[in-house]
């Protein structure tokens, strides 16, 4: 094989053979390929995109640079989430309690926030003690025995994905839909769960804000979970705004508790439930979510979780030092709170990083004391920033001029839930 005659013939358009596919992933992997040649091929295909069998083949060779969790042992149907990120998305601490407490298990293995979309890992290490890491003994055991965990992949999952997506970040390809599928999947396939349900976002605080462009991917990614063996869903939702009323880590964890106690905001709860009775149908199990999350179970199984895995919650979650307000400049209804916005001002003040291996501060992040529709008095907060440090206060205010609007008639936002795309 040439890697050069695999760059050219994708260059020129033309379907990739699966010996060539096998070949590039597994050179590529064990550094037969360099990095330039790799970003080559992954130029091309952003510009020529790949055939459904094509896109197929390459997330199998994906999938089999590394190790495939065995889950045989779990007693009990395992299915899985996954966002596509978003502002204030703390939906998988709630969600993967809330399904366990139904009888499944949830092998959620997460990652962390770059820019300006949190990590859900970084959420979960603002609980004291908690920790990330958890061999594939000590998953299995977590689903055996409490239903669930939220947990890092480890290195042996899909690493030649793990390569190329350092890569792909580095080289303006990180929106390739064909690559972004195979990235998800390869990882979520490996995982080795039975069934799968994606919240694909879009609106301003998405990574694809488009529909057309998100409801692609969303078919792309169900058409590659049946090619391998899982049952998949893709939920399409809506992220104008902040999800909830907090970004930032500590804070959304305090919300997510608030939530699973039955005092959580109303379209946290929707998402949530959207996503929990899609994964519920996918494991074949006969449970309500909604009377389940009310009954308090699904926070019982969250501190048994969190506590498994280290996590001290008698401690309380740690707090900022310094609490800046955003006012009102007009009284009226609060029309427009840019999901983007407030998540570059969360990430300013310290709640996100611009480079994988930046450290994160837990009580950085933004509260909403007003959502869209909500009706506001000049003067009065619309917004908190918590810090530790206000010398970062005037870059997440620059992040928030233009984010915030007031009117005399309330928005008219369409449905949090778009659409729902099965196999």
């Amino acid at each position: 094989m040439d890697a050069v005659e695999i760059i050219r013939t994708k260059r020129d358009g033309h379907r990739l053979s699966d010996d060539q596919i096998r070949w590039f992933i597994e050179a590529y992997s064990t550094d037969r390929v360099p990095d330039y040649q790799a970003a080559a091929l992954a130029m091309a295909v952003f510009w020529r995109g790949m055939a459904p069998d094509e896109l197929s083949t390459w997330t199998r060779a994906m999938i089999d640079s590394g190790e495939r969790l065995d889950l045989s042992a779990v007693g009990r149907p395992t299915v899985d989430k996954h966002s596509t990120g978003g502002v204030g998305d703390k939906v998988s601490l709630v969600l993967v309690p809330l399904v366990a407490a139904c009888g499944a298990a949830v092998p959620q293995l997460s990652g962390r926030g770059l820019g300006h979309t949190g990590g859900t890992l970084d959420k979960m290490e603002a609980i004291p003690g908690w920790r990330a890491d958890l061999t594939p003994t000590e998953m299995v055991a977590m689903l055996n025995e409490h239903g669930g965990f939220i947990a890092g992949a480890t290195a042996d999952i899909a690493p030649a994905d793990r390569r190329l997506y350092a890569l792909r970040d580095v080289t303006a390809t990180v929106e390739s839909i064909p690559l972004i599928a195979s990235s998800i999947m390869s990882k979520k396939i490996a995982e080795g769960t039975a069934a799968l349900v994606l919240d694909v976002k879009i609106g301003s605080g998405a990574f694809l804000p488009e529909l057309d462009r998100a409801r692609r991917l969303a078919e792309t990614m169900v058409r590659l979970g049946a090619d391998h063996g899982v049952r998949t869903t893709a939920v399409i939702t809506r992220m104008d705004t902040v999800l909830g009323r907090t970004a930032g880590n500590a804070l959304e964890v305090a919300e997510a508790l608030d939530t699973l106690g039955g005092d959580g905001p109303d379209d946290l709860v929707e998402v949530t439930l959207a996503l929990a009775r899609e994964m519920l149908v996918l494991a074949g199990l006969d449970a309500d979510p909604a009377a389940v999350l009310a009954s308090g179970a699904a926070r019982a199984v969250f501190e048994e979780q969190v506590a498994a895995q280290g996590g001290r919650l008698d401690e309380g979650l740690p707090a900022a030092a310094h609490v800046h307000e955003v006012t009102a400049t007009a009284s009226g209804v609060l029309t427009r709170l840019d999901a983007r916005a407030v998540g570059v001002a969360a990430w300013r003040l310290g709640a996100g990083r611009s480079t994988k291996d930046e450290p994160v501060s837990p009580v950085a992040g933004v509260v909403c004391r007003a959502k869209p529709g909500e009706e506001v008095r000049a003067g009065e907060p619309l917004l908190e920033l918590h810090t530790d440090d206000p010398g970062r206060v005037d870059a997440a205010l620059a992040a928030l001029a233009d984010a915030i609007a007031v009117g005399d008639e309330p928005p008219s936002p369409g449905p949090l839930v778009v659409e729902v795309i099965g196999d």
